[in-house]
């Protein structure tokens, strides 16, 4: 249930109504999302941009004191678990509470700022910190929860599997087509001297062998005797 109040309050603790709150707390929010959009066209100048960047924190500011004050009077907690403000890169978009936003970090001096920490960070960081992020998720446990990479896997596999049947069925077509051409061409072979052997020369019966042994063991006898 909304309360009377018209114009947000200058301060959240003025407002004792959760309804009032929550709608002050969305307001708040769709001015963030209209300037940060509006900030992303470096054209805008430097001034204009610098003022735009101070307001959207000034936003941010705001923000949290309503969201502190809806937990108060018994709405969610909207600050539990809410990450840094990082960019697209995950890289942090500022420090100590002050953000920079679309053209405002490549204004003079800002792109220094984050290269100068980004310096620092690398500095500090230790073998112990780079330890502490190699995990059971850095060796891929856990990448199946979600079911998305196996479903990936069962289609590759399946190509594979329709790739390596096809190559089998080629393969074994050709040698089935080279064993018969090597049959085929074995019988014509073998056809052709069968042909050629008995064109040219005509085998004998066994009687005209046994004959033929018996005349020549004759003409050896006579020729023996005679002389």
């Amino acid at each position: 249930v909304f309360g009377k109040t018209a114009k947000r309050p200058a301060f959240a603790s003025e407002c004792d109504n959760l309804g009032d709150a929550e709608r002050w707390r969305r307001q708040i929010i769709k001015e963030i999302s209209k300037e940060v959009s509006e900030i992303q066209n470096g054209s805008l100048g430097e001034h204009r941009i610098r003022d735009l960047n101070d307001h959207i924190n000034k936003l941010l500011r705001e923000k949290k004191h309503w969201e502190r004050q809806i937990k108060l009077l018994g709405g969610p907690d909207y600050q539990r678990g809410v990450p840094d403000i990082r960019d697209p890169r995950g890289a942090p978009m500022g420090a100590n509470g002050y953000f920079y936003f679309g053209a405002a970090r490549e204004l003079p001096g800002v792109r220094e700022l984050f290269e100068k920490q980004q310096l620092e960070n690398a500095k500090k960081r230790t073998r112990g910190d780079l330890h502490k992020l190699v995990d059971a998720e850095y060796y891929g446990y856990g990448d199946e929860d979600d079911g998305l990479l196996t479903k990936i896997e069962a289609k590759v596999e399946g190509k594979a599997r329709k790739r390596a049947i096809k190559k089998w069925n080629e393969e074994n077509k050709k040698l089935k087509v080279r064993k018969f051409v090597s049959y085929e061409s074995e019988e014509a072979s073998k056809a052709d001297g069968e042909k050629l052997f008995k064109a040219h020369v005509p085998l004998p019966s066994d009687e005209e062998i046994k004959a033929a042994i018996l005349a020549k063991k004759k003409a050896e006898l006579m020729a023996k005797y005679a002389s």
